[in-house]
């Protein structure tokens, strides 16, 4: 007869550790069977966290994986609940141990466990519901969603997925990171930033490429002239199907491929509507100002008086300035080329902030707020990938370009443009970015061999 033990300690030590409270009671096989399935999910955690918390995060924005984690944890939940109340009815004491106070440890640990589970679950499901809303896949193009703040009925150039090649997982990765400026105060969308991310997986090779607003009277890739400018293709586009039968977004992605030459694989579309809320959310960023910004034109869309003034040095940002950081362009010395630079800036910077751990607290909020200003056809199994490539780059090595006056494009008299302002692209000198950047994957690569 096995002795006498006390039902309190064996069910906390069932509590911190499934089966140990079996142990305690000298029942070995049934502490085998209630620890071993814990300490193989231990375990499996423990190896997914070898890469840092960072790592683990970024592995949860894909929904299956942090599908499986909330699984998981309800599981592991479900097994502690069982291990401890098996525990409380082992110790010899059957009901006179629920007479006693055993009863009200048990009643306390098992809030306790729900209660952390519970927490746990919430963030699995924030990423969950996060990788759900942002991965888009590539479905039918009528079907493809779109950024909260757009209505598709009122907007539709974002209705298309674009149909790409997707990247192998040895060749270089390049994604359109395009800017969807639908604030309250206006009734249309605005796609004014088109900035193309590449990496080389090989090399480690990076570089940011930003493409003026204001490019026009550029060929197509079918031969054609397109005249107006390049924020504009995707609208024509969507108001001329059959000119565009690939869609407005794909017909966007496949041109500035052929201009800048190299295939793009993914897009990412960013509602600036809700970059306030998010800069907010995560507590600020900071950013070093090389110059002093005195726009005093900034029109803030909110009725506030005109006027965005910023000192030089390193600041940290909220998400009202932040956004108007990279949205200002008319300050003494500033224009569309000097604002695409600090929205490359801004970009880097953000990286950093929410990859500190210390908005961990914040993450479900912030997920929610990203998850309506966010859309894109990246492949969510690819995050990890991504991120140890990016965690071996240095943010001093990217190389940043923006493809304006004078030598990538130039700006023909306005007399001859109708009086409006338009730059027309220099292909010649873009073909020579083109290759020192893509080497090999440059279209423009066999044409420039010597």
């Amino acid at each position: 007869m096995r002795p006498l033990r006390s039902p309190a300690v064996a069910t906390f030590l069932s509590f911190l550790w499934p089966g140990l409270g079996q142990w305690y009671t000298g029942r070995r096989r049934s502490a085998a069977m209630y620890a071993i399935p814990v300490l193989g999910v231990f375990l499996l955690f423990v190896l997914k966290l070898v890469g840092g918390l960072t790592a683990f995060g970024l592995e949860l924005i894909d929904p299956s994986f942090s599908l499986t984690v909330i699984v998981l944890i309800g599981l592991l939940a479900t097994w502690r609940l069982l291990s401890m109340v098996d525990a409380l009815g082992m110790t010899g004491g059957g009901r006179r141990a629920l007479r006693t106070g055993a009863a009200g440890v048990l009643a306390g640990l098992s809030l306790v466990v729900v209660v952390v589970h519970g927490v746990l679950g919430y963030y699995a499901w924030s990423f969950y519901d996060f990788g759900t809303k942002v991965f888009v896949g590539e479905p039918a193009p009528e079907t493809t969603p779109v950024p909260a703040s757009l209505d598709p009925s009122s907007d539709p150039v974002y209705e298309a997925t674009p149909i790409a090649t997707p990247a192998t997982r040895e060749a270089r990765i390049t994604i359109l990171l395009t800017g969807v400026d639908s604030a309250p105060t206006r009734n249309h969308a605005l796609t004014d930033t088109l900035l193309v991310l590449s990496i080389d997986p090989t090399t480690g090779q990076s570089s940011m490429v930003s493409v003026p607003r204001d490019i026009a009277q550029f060929p197509l890739w079918d031969g054609r002239t397109f005249t107006g400018k390049i924020n504009s293709l995707m609208t024509y586009a969507a108001n001329h199907p059959s000119a565009f039968p690939d869609g407005p977004l794909p017909s966007l992605i496949k041109e500035l491929s052929f201009l800048i030459g190299t295939p793009i694989h993914y897009y990412a579309a960013v509602d600036l509507g809700g970059f306030e809320r998010l800069v907010d959310a995560a507590g600020g960023v900071t950013i070093n100002v090389d110059r002093r910004i005195a726009d005093s034109h900034y029109d803030w869309l909110d009725g506030s008086p005109p006027g965005f003034y910023l000192n030089s040095g390193v600041q940290t940002l909220d998400g009202r300035h932040a956004l108007a950081y990279v949205r200002s362009r008319q300050g003494a010395g500033d224009n569309d080329f000097t604002r695409a630079a600090r929205q490359q800036q801004l970009l880097v910077a953000m990286r950093a902030k929410l990859t500190d751990p210390a908005v961990l607290p914040k993450l479900p909020e912030i997920l929610e707020l990203a998850s309506g200003m966010i859309r894109t056809n990246f492949p969510p199994d690819r995050i990890q990938e991504m991120l140890n490539l990016a965690g071996g780059i240095d943010d001093g090595s990217i190389g940043h370009y923006v493809l304006k006056p004078p030598t990538y494009s130039f700006h023909p008299p306005t007399n001859t443009t109708g009086g409006t302002y338009i730059l027309k692209i220099n292909l010649d000198e873009v073909a020579k970015l083109s290759v020192a950047l893509y080497g090999r994957d440059s279209r423009f690569y066999f044409e420039d061999r010597p």
